[in-house]
This record gives structure tokens, C-alpha cells and sequence, in this order.
């Protein structure tokens, strides 16, 4: 598992999440901790390594 800490696209509070890293492309929907509101995480692994992280409101 990878813990990573991103800023909430809605309430820009800091968050943190828990992603499995063995999985190499991965796009979900996850809702934000603090304010509640969707956040739609794009994340790319390589060699179990962090590469491409975002996340976004959703529509945008």
C-alpha cells in the first residue's frame, strides 16, 4: 500500500488516501474526508512507484 497526500480540488484542505501501488493504472472515485464532495484520482504505478497523480472535481 502507498499513502499520498493531495490537496482537496473543492475545499483545499490536505487529505490523504491509500492506494494499492501493484495496480498499475487506476481511475475511481473517492470522497474527500474533510468536505465530503466527489474527487475523481487518476493515479499511474511503475514498478510499485508513484508517476502520475491527479485529482479533480467531477465534470471538470
Amino acid at each position: 500500500m502507498y499513502e499520498h497526500f493531495f490537496q482537496c480540488p473543492y475545499c483545499w484542505e490536505e487529505v490523504s488516501m491509500l492506494m494499492d501501488s501493484s495496480i498499475t493504472d487506476q481511475t475511481y472515485i473517492e470522497d474527500c474526508e474533510v468536505c465530503c464532495n466527489p474527487i475523481e484520482i487518476t493515479a499511474k504505478f511503475r514498478e510499485n512507484v508513484l508517476v502520475s497523480f491527479e485529482a479533480k472535481e467531477i465534470g471538470q
